[in-house]
């Protein structure tokens, strides 16, 4: 404050100095003269630099700020300070804008922010793609000639956000998404789409598990009740009784089928039940579901075993048995009386394969994506005939993921089917055994 009075008197001062002087040497009228003289410099001089002040303060607002002398060099010292603030203040500012656009961008959800108007202010990558917005075009059209879906025009109307709506995508009919308004400033809006496309499948799958497993129920349960209210109610014979429990019988072993089904196919997709895995011989493996084929087929079809190389299989034993069983199963239950099936193994480059052959009833080629689904049958009225329980190549299914193997499917309506299952090298080991044997190992599976 002291160096802006000093500073600013300095030259009034010597001014009243010079003309102090000049009086005294040459009268009053020189002292006048100097006052005068030295009042209109001094007042130009704050012109000068006031033009030069006004002429900053209306130009371009990254000019730099003008030099100025004596009480001025102050003045602009202050203003280049504030200058100095106000700039690092805004970088500071855009730095924090671009680490929210930035993470905005990021954001997994759709982010939309609208003005008071519901007109489209911002969006996010995302939000361009669950809404088909283009922003450069669409900045300042209104969301609902944008988003065009009843359901979502009448959630904007009706003015209850507590909830999201759910909708279609614009841009992937195939593509479902949960949209919900959230205020935003004082009255500005963002709209927030979030993909639930997977959420609404699990919960498809949930409801189509629960009324497929009911459906299953539903049989066996009306046909127990109905004989037990008929053995309840009607005097049968002997044969008759034994015939009515013999048919219950079957029905209870279908439900105890169907949950056990249910419970490996639980154990297998629980991350609470890993996998034991130990390293066992796979010939015997092949012996056993061989005959478990026979004695399931009682005589009716050929069954044929080929090992082309004996080995070691690094995995879950019972797993892999269950996996191989069922494929084995399902070529008896769908491959006509008299019919050919061939087990295969062999061992390649790649890994171990083991192939279930028939030239049964076959299998649509729209069918073969979906037949690992939970209950999926190509013919449900032939499917219940044979025994099946629909849980069969979902639990393949399963087995395989758990061991890093895949199950490839080749089929043709009227000619039969081939199931493949292909387990990674590393799991495979051949061990290369006796002559006798091998060749014992090959006579039985020839028989």
């Amino acid at each position: 404050m002291y160096s802006i009075w000093w500073r600013g008197l300095m030259a009034p001062l010597a001014v009243a100095a010079v003309a102090v002087i000049a009086g005294a040497l040459e009268g009053l009228a020189a002292a006048l003269v100097v006052v005068a003289a030295g009042a209109v410099a001094i007042v130009a001089w704050q012109l000068w630099q006031l033009a030069a002040l006004t002429r900053w303060a209306r130009g371009d607002i990254e000019a730099p700020v003008p030099e100025g002398r004596g009480v001025w060099a102050l003045a602009y010292a202050a203003l280049y300070r504030r200058v100095r603030m106000r700039s690092a203040r805004q970088r500071d500012l855009r730095l924090a804008l671009d680490r929210f656009v930035s993470g905005a961008e990021a954001l997994p959800e759709g982010v939309v922010v609208l003005d008071r108007s519901d007109r489209v202010e911002w969006a996010n990558p995302r939000a361009e793609a669950h809404l088909g917005l283009d922003l450069e075009r669409d900045a300042g059209a209104p969301i609902v000639n944008l988003v065009r879906q009843p359901a979502f025009i009448s959630y904007l109307s009706r003015g209850d956000f507590s909830e999201p709506v759910v909708v279609q995508s614009t841009r992937e009919t195939s593509t479902t998404l949960s949209i919900q308004i959230v205020p935003f400033g004082v009255e500005e809006r963002l709209l927030m789409s979030r993909d639930i496309t997977r959420l609404e499948a699990v919960a498809r799958m949930r409801r189509d598990f629960i009324a497929n497993v009911s459906h299953e129920l539903k049989t066996p349960l009306t046909v127990l009740a109905g004989f037990i209210e008929t053995l309840s109610d009607v005097d049968l014979d002997e044969r008759q009784r034994q015939r009515c429990l013999a048919l219950m019988q079957d029905q209870a072993k279908s439900m105890q089928r169907l949950v056990a089904d249910l419970l490996a196919l639980s154990a297998l997709e629980s991350e609470q039940s890993p996998a034991h895995e130990s390293e066992f011989a796979v010939v015997p493996l092949l012996l056993a579901v061989s005959a478990d084929a026979k004695a399931l087929s009682a005589g009716k079809h050929e069954i044929t075993l080929t090992i082309g190389d004996a080995a070691n299989v690094l995995g879950g034993r019972d797993e892999l048995a269950s996996a191989f069983g069922n494929l084995v199963s399902n070529a008896v239950r769908y491959t006509p009386e008299g019919g050919r099936i061939a087990l295969d193994w062999r061992v390649t480059p790649e890994g171990g394969e083991f192939s279930v052959s028939d030239n049964g009833i076959g299998i649509a080629t729209e069918h073969i994506p979906r037949l690992t689904e939970r209950f999926y049958r190509v013919d449900r009225s032939r499917s219940r005939a044979t025994g099946g329980t629909g849980l069969g190549l979902a639990i393949v299914k399963h087995v395989l993921i758990r061991h890093q193997a895949e199950l490839v499917v080749d089929s043709e309506p009227g000619k039969g089917s081939r199931f493949t299952v292909r387990l990674p090298a590393r799991r495979v080991k051949v061990v290369r055994e006796p002559a006798e044997q091998t060749s014992t190992s090959k006579s039985a599976a020839a028989s």
